[in-house]
This record gives structure tokens, C-alpha cells and sequence, in this order.
């Protein structure tokens, strides 16, 4: 299982990330983005969408379609539930603080609630249309989620090829040809035209790991020095931005929320060279980026909180004095690894039994060899 805990250990790396991008801290403009045009939220919606074609598509070979559709509907209400009292203490908790006038952050943060008024919001909310920024990664995730077992029925009948193309498809007719565009402060950030892409190619991969078909290293090698070009350049463009050098009309195609090309191309490029140097990598794989990991979900949540208090301790400030950035920050890595250690079982120990767990071992043993 070791190769397990280095991904838990990803993904808990890329908890942290998001942290430190959304807390109001000084961190904040250091890790937006800093490696070029490609986000930790890449990182963890695809790292999510690899779990969950893992090991749904065993639970569907093992067990029956039905049996598998059943318990990712659980997990989706499940996850229902923790959108359900993020948006209460949003709406309980943060509104009448927002309110007050002296809280310009949270207040723009739910400044769609107090234009449409308390029912529309409530109503909107619980239909997961009313997505608020910070709030939008959970609703979309669910949304994705409750759609896998129809994306995996289909790959099953007409095979990957027509699903991934599927996908691609809609997402460049929705935001090329129809135009249509989130608005930010109603539906969130993320336009899930082109998140659902992201997806799809991570569920997909996951179905390739759980039948040992994921040649990694030979995929790798081939595309080293490309990806390497095309990171250098991506990073050089990165900084140059702003600096004299503009993107004119392809900004879209570099741009986060909409899933510009740019950008797909950028995370592949990164995906390549982590595989290649994953051996200097294993130092990553500590105990506390394990944990976060294997309690991903509920530790994301967690930091949202922690995101709230944060603005509401900004007030009218630019920016908080640094020791409250310091307190900030060490509380909400506190709360985040207690948050862990309290729920802490990997998502892979939780929705398979010891049986089913020992049937994975050769899966589990294929993607050590497909990365050796």
C-alpha cells in the first residue's frame, strides 16, 4: 500500500496548498499559483475523480453495477450532508456578521444572498445552484460525483473513447460555441462545463489503474523532455504576465475557472515530470500530509471555516497584522490535522472491506511497477 500513501500524501500536499491560497494571508500571493498556470484545485479534483474510478469500478465488477451505483448514491448524501452545514453556518453564522457593514470580504463573499434575499439563497443552495465562492468546490465535487456511475455505465456499453470524447465535446460547445459563462458571485468560480472534462480523464485513469492497465513509466519517458519544455516555458510566461507581455484574446484558454487548454496541457506536463522524479519524491510521503489526505473531504472543510474566520478577523484591513496571519495560519493546520487524525481513514480503507481490500493488493501492485 505504500504507493496508496504517496498519493494520500499528494493530495494532502494539495490541501495545504489551497490553504494557503485562500487564507487572507500574506502566503496567499505566493501560492496563486506559483508554478505556473496550474492550481492545487487541478491536483485535487483529479486526484479524487483517480480514487473514485479505482475503487468503484472494483465495486462494480465485484458486486454488480447496481451495488456500486447504490453506494456512491450514499457517499454523494453524504457529502450532501457536509455542503448542507457549510451553507448553514454560511447563512447562520456568517451573514449577520457580513451584515454589519464592517466585513467587506464576507460580505462580497455572500453578497448574493443579500441581493436575492434568504429564501432564493436557501432554495438555490440546497439545489446546489447557489454555489458562493469557497463554498464551490463541494457542490461541484457532488454534482461530479453523482454522475460517475452514469459515466462509467457508458464507458462500459460504448467504451472510454466516446465518454472522454464526449466530454471534451461538451465542455468546447459550452464555452466556445454557446458562450456561456458562471456568473461568480451566484454559481461560484468553477465553470463545470469544463471541470466535468477534468473529471471524467481522472475516473477514467483510476478504471486503468484497477485493471493494471497504466503504463506510467513507458507514457513518461516518452514525454520528459516535452513536458520539461513546456513547464520552463508555462513558468517563464507565468511571471512575465503583468510585466510587459499580455495575453490578449487566448486569456481564455489560460484560464483557471473555465479549464483553458493552456492549462490541461500545463498539469499533464507537471504529471509527467512528478512520475519521472517520483523517487526523490518519497520524503513527501510524512504522516501528517498522509493523514490530510486520507480525510480529504473532511479536512477541505475544516479550512473552510477557518477561511470565514479569516475575513472576519480582516474587517476592513488589506491585509491581517502578523500575528494574526501567524495565528491564523497555525490554528487552521491545527484544525485540519486534528480534523484528520479524529476522521482518519483513507477513502480506499472506508469504502471497501478487508476482503475487497486484499483483491486490490494486485492493482495496488501494477501501479508500483507502472511507476517503477
Amino acid at each position: 500500500m505504500r504507493r496508496l500513501y504517496e498519493l494520500d500524501a499528494l493530495r494532502g500536499l494539495m490541501l495545504v496548498w489551497i490553504t494557503f491560497t485562500h487564507l487572507p494571508t500574506v502566503l496567499s500571493a505566493y501560492f496563486n499559483p506559483p508554478f505556473g498556470f496550474v492550481s492545487a484545485s487541478e491536483g485535487f479534483i483529479f486526484l479524487s475523480a483517480l480514487f473514485t474510478g479505482h475503487i468503484y469500478f472494483r465495486e462494480a465488477e465485484r458486486n454488480g453495477y447496481g451495488a456500486m451505483q447504490r453506494k456512491l448514491s450514499m457517499r454523494t448524501l453524504r457529502l450532501y450532508l457536509y455542503h448542507a452545514l457549510l451553507l448553514s453556518f454560511a447563512f447562520f453564522v456568517a451573514v449577520p456578521i457580513a451584515a454589519s457593514g464592517t466585513r467587506p470580504g464576507l460580505h462580497n463573499l455572500l453578497d448574493f444572498y443579500f441581493d436575492a434575499g434568504s429564501r432564493r439563497a436557501a432554495v438555490d443552495g440546497a439545489l446546489l445552484v447557489y454555489r458562493p465562492p469557497l463554498l464551490d468546490i463541494l457542490p461541484m465535487y457532488i454534482i461530479f460525483l453523482a454522475l460517475t456511475p452514469l459515466a462509467l455505465s457508458a464507458s462500459r456499453r460504448f467504451g472510454w473513447k466516446f465518454t472522454l470524447s464526449g466530454g471534451f465535446t461538451l465542455w468546447q460547445l459550452m464555452n466556445h460555441y454557446f458562450g456561456l459563462r458562471i456568473p461568480l458571485n451566484e454559481m461560484g468560480s468553477f465553470d463545470l462545463w469544463a471541470w466535468q472534462f477534468l473529471w471524467l480523464v481522472g475516473v477514467w485513469v483510476g478504471v486503468c489503474w484497477a485493471k493494471d492497465q497504466l503504463p506510467l513509466t513507458r507514457f513518461a519517458k516518452r514525454l520528459t523532455v516535452p513536458a520539461l519544455l513546456v513547464v520552463v516555458a508555462l513558468l517563464a510566461m507565468r511571471y512575465a504576465i503583468g510585466r510587459g507581455f499580455e495575453l490578449g484574446s487566448y486569456e481564455i484558454d489560460f484560464d483557471k475557472w473555465h479549464l483553458g487548454v493552456v492549462r490541461l496541457i500545463n498539469f499533464t506536463a507537471v504529471g509527467v515530470l512528478l512520475i519521472r522524479a517520483h523517487s526523490y519524491l518519497k520524503p513527501l510521503s510524512i504522516r501528517p500530509l498522509v493523514l490530510l489526505g486520507q480525510s480529504s473531504l473532511q479536512v477541505f472543510c475544516t479550512h473552510l471555516l477557518f477561511c470565514f474566520a479569516g475575513l472576519t478577523l480582516l474587517g476592513n484591513a488589506l491585509m491581517l497584522s502578523g500575528w494574526k496571519q501567524f495565528g491564523l495560519l497555525s490554528t487552521t493546520l491545527f484544525a485540519m490535522l486534528l480534523t484528520a487524525k479524529l476522521l482518519g481513514k483513507s477513502e480506499l480503507k472506508a469504502e471497501v472491506t478487508k476482503p475487497a481490500a486484499a483483491q486490490n493488493l494486485p492493482a495496488v501492485e501494477g501501479l508500483c511497477k507502472s511507476i517503477r
